[in-house]
């Protein structure tokens, strides 16, 4: 069960938990959620950035060919995106490694690869108390 007790939040929080995992309402919220959060934004930013640099990058080839260039909605549409998307493999790994290294310090209530939202930062695993 998900349980604040089983969390180490609000009063059930360590002496040592993070500020956040002691707080109550919207900031309790956020960092028992905040690795998704991050990930996300993450993930977007990476995705978008990917799609404007890709629009510059397939407009100039366009234009070496003679071709008319395409809107950034027209390229996000295109198989050339998707297909560049698809193959990028060092997202994957950025992906991984901030995922380690976030896991540190945000959490995701009710993760498996995450230990609980009240946590200290300092400790590494978990024990039945």
């Amino acid at each position: 069960m998900d349980t604040d007790e089983n969390q180490l939040v609000g009063k059930y929080a360590k002496h040592n938990s993070p500020a956040w995992a002691k707080a109550r309402g919207w900031r309790l919220t956020v960092y028992s959620n905040s690795l998704l959060l991050v990930m996300g934004a993450v993930f977007l930013a990476s995705w978008w950035l990917q799609s404007v640099a890709g629009t510059v990058v397939y407009n100039a080839e366009q234009l070496e060919h003679g071709q008319p260039s395409v809107s950034w909605t027209g390229y996000v549409t295109s198989a050339d995106f998707w297909d560049r998307t698809l193959q990028n493999w060092q997202s994957e790994f950025l992906a991984v490694g901030s995922m380690v290294t976030l896991s540190i310090y945000l959490r995701q209530r009710g993760s498996a690869e995450s230990k609980p939202v009240g946590t200290p930062h300092e400790e590494t695993a978990t024990e039945a108390e």
